[in-house]
């Protein structure tokens, strides 16, 4: 038989999402508790609303001509000028020439990684960071250096002594980041544009949970910042994703990347050469109930996470043993968990999923250096209260088991 992985590229070796694989095989499971999967609940899907406008659209001849035919690599046109207009309830002033539409932020994440990173070059994460970022960028095979947080003591100075060429770009989830569920301040936000000025590098600024705010005051965006300091957006230093897979549904898989012009005519060339464009009758379905449904579904769903990030909370207040401390999350859908550093969490799952019932994600995922074997990601977005109670109980009983071993 042909050995395969002797003809593959040198980058297939950082391509490994073992983690996610196992993780979405335990879905299926109905004995489990599952605190692993930070994806939104199908019963708080507009599903209504959804069906009504795609019969809309293909009732009629002349739309259905259109959604079902190619297009624009660069996206719909009145989809792009609806989300010009969105982005200024987040401060962004900007026009639908500042917008690409991408299969889901996730292929944003890959178009920037190819347009930015070289083989060696180094990108500036969070530690943890979002593991998808990680398996998009990974294919580039950068290397990765710390994105200095609140609180951090790393220099400028510090980055041009590890090597001689400055980091390609920062990445950062800024509201109610996966994994650990922080938000960064306004004064934390400015701090970081100041950081990225003195190091003269773009950021990439993630917002995928921003209409899922439960508590707290909402900043402004990163970009919002950038381009009022700098005179505009085509100015400024600062790209944003977001995506509609949270705030509408994921399966349309529709995603933007707001940009200066200059970058956003290179993300279209990749864009044309990827996939060549986004399913047209799906970005027209969003088109056509995004003015309403947007505003109207956060309304609906934002008290039912409220609800479940509350009963998570109180049952690690409740049951979990001394020594182990979590994030207190503003919005989104996850809760960052630290145990003593002895316990490592790859070796808890096995048990908790065993003894338990329960499932969480090991911090080492989110990690690019595989470090973090003491922490865990829960996610509150699937399950009643009364089984999050439930389920924390159980973990607890095997946290302190781990703990005392």
């Amino acid at each position: 038989m042909t050995d395969w992985s002797a003809h593959y590229a040198r980058r297939v070796a950082r391509m490994d999402s073992a983690e996610v694989r196992e993780l979405l095989a335990l879905l299926g499971r109905g004995d489990l508790t599952s605190f692993a999967g930070g994806i939104p609940d199908p019963s708080l899907f507009p599903s209504d609303a959804i069906a009504q406008a795609y019969a809309r659209i293909l009732d009629d001849p002349r739309l259905a001509a259109v959604a079902l035919q190619y297009s624009v690599p660069e996206g719909y046109l009145p989809l792009r000028r609806w989300l010009a207009e969105d982005m200024r309830r987040r401060g962004v002033s900007c026009t639908a020439d500042n917008i690409v539409i991408t299969n889901g932020s996730q292929q944003g994440l890959d178009f920037i990684g190819k347009l930015f990173i070289s083989p060696g070059e180094t990108v500036l994460v969070s530690r943890p960071t979002f593991l998808g970022a990680l398996q998009a960028f990974n294919a580039y095979e950068p290397r990765y250096d710390d994105l200095p947080g609140p609180g951090s003591n790393r220099t400028v100075a510090s980055y041009a002594a590890s090597g001689p060429e400055r980091p390609k770009f920062g990445y950062v989830m800024p509201e109610f980041e996966n994994p650990t569920g922080r938000t960064l301040t306004h004064a934390d936000r400015q701090r970081l544009l100041g950081f990225a000025a003195a190091l003269d590098i773009p950021l990439v600024e993630d917002s995928p949970y921003e209409t899922l705010r439960y508590s707290g005051e909402t900043p402004p965006a990163l970009l919002s910042l950038a381009a009022e300091q700098a005179g505009g957006i085509d100015n400024c230093r600062v790209i944003y994703l977001g995506t509609f897979s949270k705030s509408i549904a994921p399966a349309f898989r529709i995603g933007w990347v707001v940009a200066p012009r200059q970058v956003i005519e290179r993300l279209v060339l990749i864009k044309q050469a990827s996939d060549i464009q986004v399913s047209t009758i799906n970005q027209m379905v969003l088109h056509d109930i995004a003015a309403v449904v947007v505003a109207s579904q956060a309304e609906r769903v934002r008290p039912v996470y409220r609800a479940r990030r509350d009963a998570m909370l109180a049952a690690l207040h409740r049951h979990m043993p001394p020594g182990v401390t979590w994030t207190e999350p503003e919005g989104g859908f996850f809760i960052w968990m630290t145990l003593p550093a002895h316990v490592d969490t790859t070796r808890l799952l096995a048990t908790v999923v065993a003894e338990a019932k329960v499932a969480f994600v090991p911090g080492t995922a989110f990690h690019a250096d595989r470090s973090g074997r003491h922490t865990l990601r829960l996610s509150f977005s699937l399950t009643d209260p009364a089984a999050i109670d439930s389920g924390i109980a159980r973990l607890a009983v095997e946290v302190r088991q781990a703990i005392n071993s």
